[in-house]
């Protein structure tokens, strides 16, 4: 959601209407803040199921708390065995993201956008995506849990889950150090995030080539399970679920201190 207060109005008459006020130009043309789910598919779909919602008194912060509710039943879903629980996760992944559309443009609609929707969001996002490893790592334990050796495992899906929600808060660390420092908000531009040092930004430009980084959202997550159950009906799902977790895990410490890095070369910590 946008933190902007706009004035309320009555139903939409068209989708064209509500596209226009509820998918402005700012929100489309984010550079970080919209998920490629969105900008390939879902915005050209979450008009239709805003119209509807905009039909019931549900709330913006109410959209969000069925998104937050939607994301944890993704995470749950894989406690499913096989490629049932993982086609289940990556539908509702999907479905969750659909839904994180819909709420902001409820709020641009409705004129109600606010902090709260804003935290709401944050804590549906940090909570789905930290839940998706650990339920990952449960996975590949197998059942039932064999004490102390499948217990490898689940704390390899503790480590990832840690290691991803590391990565999510150095984002807000940026905001919270540039507000406690009198700095204005940063635009969502890409120029923002460039590091100054032409090396970094050089390995930095490498690394959306292999964006490695990017695994951890909870649709990119979704995707590599049911990429490994469907390896796993040929090799075995624990063995599949296994390599998966154990490639996972060096990637997101890599991950972490790559966006740490480019942090601290970038403007976005400068005065």
């Amino acid at each position: 959601m946008t933190m902007t207060s706009e004035t309320p109005r009555g139903r939409p008459s068209s989708i064209a209407e509500l596209r226009a006020v509820a998918q402005p130009p700012e929100v489309r043309l984010r550079a970080n803040a919209e998920h490629w789910t969105a900008s390939l598919y879902l915005r050209n779909l979450s008009p239709y199921l805003t119209w509807m919602l905009l039909k019931t008194s549900v709330s913006a912060n109410g959209v969000t708390g069925l998104m937050i509710l939607t994301g944890w039943c993704t995470a749950f879903a894989l406690l499913i065995p096989g490629i049932t629980g993982a086609a289940l996760a990556l539908v509702l992944g999907q479905l969750q993201m659909l839904i994180d559309c819909c709420d902001g443009e409820v709020a641009r609609w409705r004129g109600t956008s606010s902090p709260a929707g804003v935290f709401l969001d944050k804590v549906g996002h940090y909570t789905t995506e930290s839940l998706i490893p650990i339920v990952l790592g449960i996975r590949a334990a197998g059942y039932p849990f064999d004490a102390p050796e499948d217990f490898f495992w689940t704390s390899l899906g503790l480590l990832l889950a840690v290691v991803i929600l590391l990565n999510k808060a150095l984002n807000d660390m940026v905001h919270v150090a540039r507000a406690n420092a009198g700095l204005a908000k940063l635009a969502d531009r890409r120029e923002e995030s460039e590091p100054d040092q032409r090396m970094i930004a050089k390995l930095r430009r490498l690394a959306r080539f292999v964006p490695f980084h990017r695994l951890y959202h909870s649709v990119e997550l979704t995707i590599l399970v049911f990429v490994a159950a469907l390896i796993g009906l040929v090799i075995g799902p624990e063995i599949a679920d296994r390599a998966l977790l154990m490639a996972l895990v060096p990637l997101a410490g890599l991950a972490l201190v790559g966006h740490f890095v480019a942090i601290m070369a970038s403007k976005r910590v400068r005065s």
